[in-house]
């Protein structure tokens, strides 16, 4: 088993040092969802949300949320990231529609950006329920995981 490595000979929490790690090129793609009601779907869809255009404000929340992520995050190194893309796909379900959100986000570095790319896709869903819960408190953000990861010695990763 691998030791754990965000702890010191004390036992307390330490930010690991990644000093003497290969700086190679990381990519990470992570997924969340949030379902809404019908009356929701055509308010983002068509525009009329009185907060102004939900995915939008939700894509500039993900990638706001992706470059601050070690600022909420304690053990997170401040990366300086060179790419994150948001986007979407809608899928219709009984009387409810999912917005599907994927957060990619790459930087050349020491360490992955998995953290990034979740923090991201989380920020995405809250934002979709912040500008749109006057209409319904009952939506539901879904499950929020790592879809990839290249780079790093760990290498690759497919869900």
């Amino acid at each position: 088993m691998t030791e754990f490595t965000h702890i010191n000979k004390q036992g307390n929490a330490k930010m690991v040092d990644v000093s003497d790690k290969n700086t190679t090129k990381r990519s990470a793609t992570a997924h969340s969802s949030i379902t809404v009601n019908p009356a929701i779907y055509k308010q983002i869809v068509d525009h009329t949300n009185q907060k102004g255009n939900v995915l939008n404000t939700a894509q500039i929340a993900g990638i706001m949320a992706a470059k601050n992520t070690s600022d909420i995050i304690p053990m997170c190194h401040p990366l300086p990231l060179t790419g994150i893309d948001i986007t979407f796909d809608w899928q219709e379900k009984t009387q409810a529609y999912t917005l599907n959100i994927q957060a990619t986000v790459s930087t050349t570095g020491k360490t992955g950006v998995e953290m990034e790319a979740l923090t991201a896709a989380s920020a995405v869903a809250l934002t979709v329920y912040d500008m749109t819960k006057a209409l319904d408190k009952g939506m539901v953000i879904g499950e929020t995981y790592l879809l990839s990861k290249t780079g790093g010695k760990s290498g690759d990763y497919q869900r």
